[in-house]
């Protein structure tokens, strides 16, 4: 199966001992794939990171999809259908890129991606 990483899934996929890293090994010792909008990799690139930090990160990917037509189209009526909340426009672009690719989406922040499950997106 291919999950797709919300950010801050994958900054915790790299840190051991956490519910991300457990849950992000488990699906790896199933076979699981792992892949990400640009977007992601954007948000994850802007933090304080070391060279190894990246450098594990593009290991743990098999796969960044870089915005298309398709998705923005689909984040902008997602975020028009769930109220145009404040800040809300890129979860609702890494939402479109989840749906798209036909893939759960892995989310610390669950309760942000909820309201997007009856638009179908589908949580991991």
């Amino acid at each position: 199966m291919i999950i797709h990483l919300d950010t801050n899934f994958l900054i915790g996929a790299q840190k051991p001992g956490t519910v991300p890293n457990q849950k992000f090994l488990e699906w790896l010792a199933c076979g699981d794939l792992f892949e990400i909008s640009v977007l992601v990799w954007a948000e994850f690139l802007c933090g304080s990171l070391t060279h190894e930090e990246e450098a594990s990160a593009r290991l743990l990917i098999s796969a960044q999809h870089p915005m298309s037509d398709g998705q923005a189209e689909l984040g902008a009526k997602l975020f028009r259908e769930t109220g145009r909340r404040k800040r809300s426009l890129a979860d609702c672009l890494i939402a479109a890129c989840a749906i798209l690719a036909d893939a759960p989406l892995a989310t610390e922040n669950r309760t942000d991606f909820e309201k997007l499950v009856p638009l179908g997106l589908r949580l991991a």
